[in-house]
């Protein structure tokens, strides 16, 4: 991908490979656990077991790290989706397929982490820097070009807002508290959403959208 960041200016051994690898995990997991404040450079360093001036040599700043980071999540994101649309039955609608993985993996550790730095970059614009080729890539594979066997509708305007919707109602109602029968009423969501999205891809009526 030409606007992945170039590889660092480290000596490129395995050995070094590897730490950056293990560096750009912890990280992800500690975004996703502790947020982004709280897992801080020093913090990552230590439950990798480095010294500072070990982290230092593989991220000189913490600008670096975390568009490596945002890079690497981007990463684990897509192999995720991939994994899912293994997982889809002959028989199955791709569209809710596809609905139903984002759902789950929305709990998983690159998406918690993602949602910690971009939770970040609303209020550190160097944050929102680092991580803005990486958001943008994820933006235009999101259920789409990434998953190819999930979603082959094309990529026409009416798909567009088909995948947005049901992207972007999915995190919201992620990150919503319901204080009260949240199973039936997430099951409902997701029924609602599923309903819509079919809609919008000619494959329902509009009268489908709700049945009594």
């Amino acid at each position: 991908m030409s606007d992945r960041p170039k590889a660092a200016s480290t000596k490129d051994t395995p050995k070094s490979r590897r730490t950056r690898v293990q560096i750009l995990e912890t990280a992800m997991r500690l975004f996703a656990e502790l947020g982004y404040d709280r897992a801080g450079n020093a913090a990552i360093a230590e439950a990798c077991g480095l010294t500072r001036g070990a982290m230092l040599y593989h991220f000189p700043t913490r600008e670096a790290l975390v568009e490596a980071a945002a890079w690497h999540i981007h990463a684990a994101r897509e192999a995720a989706f991939e994994l899912e649309a293994g997982k889809l039955k002959p028989n199955q609608d791709a569209l809710d397929g596809a609905i139903d993985a984002y759902w789950r993996l929305l709990s998983s550790v690159p998406f918690a982490a993602f949602l910690a730095l971009e939770r970040a970059a609303r209020q550190d614009e160097d944050v929102a820097k680092a991580i803005r080729p990486a958001q943008e890539a994820f933006d235009r594979a999101a259920m789409g070009r990434a998953t190819p066997g999930f979603i082959l509708a094309g990529n026409d305007a009416r798909f567009q807002a088909s995948r947005d919707l049901a992207r972007f109602a999915l995190d919201g109602l992620h990150r919503a508290a319901l204080t009260y029968e949240e199973e039936a009423r997430v099951e409902n969501m997701l029924n609602v959403i599923k309903r819509a999205v079919h809609m919008l891809n000619r494959k329902g009526d509009i009268h489908d959208l709700w049945s009594e």
